[in-house]
C-alpha cells in the first residue's frame, strides 16, 4: 500500500516555516489504518517486547494497537502536569520551541524490553528525552518505530544508539 497517498501537507503548522504531516487522513480510512498497523507490528515482530511506550498525543494512536498485537502493556509519555501519579520527567528541544515529558515512576520495570512509537520522527528530541526516560527507569529499549521519518531533519542521528524503524521516509 502506498501510506504517502494518506498522508496531507499542512504548511505553515504548528508556526510559519514548518510542514505538518497530517496523518488523519490516514486514520479515517479502515483499510489504510489496518494495513499500517499491520507494517507496525512487522518493523517489531521478532523481538520480544513487555511494554510499549507512546508519545502524546498521535502515539496515542498506534502505541496501543501495537502493544495489543505484542502482548505488551502501553505506557503513556505526556506533556509536563498531564499524568496522575507520580512521575519523573525530562525537557527536550524540539524544531519548533522547547517542552517537557513525564511518565508514571512505576510504569516500566527493570529489565523490562520497551518499544518507542510515535507518529513522526523529526528532529529526534521528543523520541531521545522519551529513551531517557524508559531507561531511567531501567527499561531496555528493543527498538523506536515511526509511521513516518523526515530523512531531512537528521533525526535518527539524536537516536544513533538505538534502532530506529519506519514505515514511510520524507
Amino acid at each position: 500500500m502506498d501510506y504517502k497517498t494518506y498522508i496531507r501537507d499542512i504548511k505553515d503548522f504548528p508556526k510559519e516555516g514548518i510542514v505538518f504531516k497530517d496523518i488523519t487522513p490516514l486514520l479515517k480510512d479502515g483499510k489504510a489504518l489496518k494495513a499500517a498497523t499491520h507494517a507496525l507490528f512487522d518493523l517489531v515482530r521478532n523481538q520480544r517486547v513487555d511494554k510499549v511506550v507512546g508519545m502524546e498525543s498521535r502515539g496515542f494512536i498506534f502505541a496501543p494497537l501495537l502493544a495489543s498485537k505484542l502482548n505488551a502493556g502501553f505506557v503513556p509519555v505526556c506533556k509536563s502536569g498531564k499524568l496522575p501519579y507520580e512521575t519523573i520527567a525530562e525537557s527536550y528541544s524540539l524544531e519548533y520551541g522547547d517542552d517537557r515529558l513525564e511518565i508514571h515512576n512505576d510504569s516500566i520495570l527493570k529489565g523490562e524490553k520497551v518499544l518507542i512509537h510515535d507518529d513522526v520522527l523529526a528532529t529526534g528530541g521528543t523520541a531521545r528525552a522519551v529513551c531517557k526516560l524508559v531507561e531511567r527507569l531501567g527499561g531496555e529499549i528493543v527498538q523506536c518505530n515511526f509511521l513516518i521519518e523526515l530523512e531531512a531533519l537528521h533525526g535518527k542521528k539524536k537516536l544513533q544508539d538505538y534502532e530506529v524503524k519506519s514505515i514511510m521516509q520524507y
